[in-house]
């Protein structure tokens, strides 16, 4: 693992940062897609943020990505049984304030995803490789 600035992967992050502010400020009415895909999306956007300055494994990236969505979702589970509430409206919307199963979900297909993505670019590029020897 080192740090490295990847610009491609830096402003994707972005753009996904984006989508996921408009889907947190924008999509009360859009019940689960709201949720479930700005979850998944959330774990995409950090293992691309992790990935645009620092060269490591996808399997640790996409690792790192997921353990952290966990984390947040166990810190919302103890604050639901401690009945801590967060008073910042928009940290209660960034982070979330109520724990669920569906999340952990949401997370695992995310970090999912980005491992699939990783596999098929690596296998694209050796592919490329392949066609250039001959």
């Amino acid at each position: 693992m080192q740090l490295h600035f990847d610009r491609t992967t830096f402003v994707f992050s972005i753009l996904l940062l984006v989508i996921l502010v408009l889907l947190a400020t924008r999509g009360a009415g859009w019940g689960w897609v709201r949720g479930f895909s700005g979850d998944v999306l959330a774990v995409i956007w950090v293992y691309c943020t992790l990935g645009s300055i620092v060269k490591a494994r996808p399997q640790l990236l996409a690792s790192v990505a997921f353990l952290l969505g966990v984390t947040i979702e166990f810190a919302q589970y103890l604050a639901a049984m401690l009945d801590i509430r967060i008073a910042n409206p928009i940290m209660r919307i960034v982070i979330g304030a109520t724990p669920d199963w569906w999340d952990m979900l949401a997370y695992g297909l995310g970090a999912v995803i980005v491992l699939g993505l990783a596999t098929l670019k690596r296998f694209r590029q050796r592919r490329s490789i392949t066609d250039v020897k001959l």
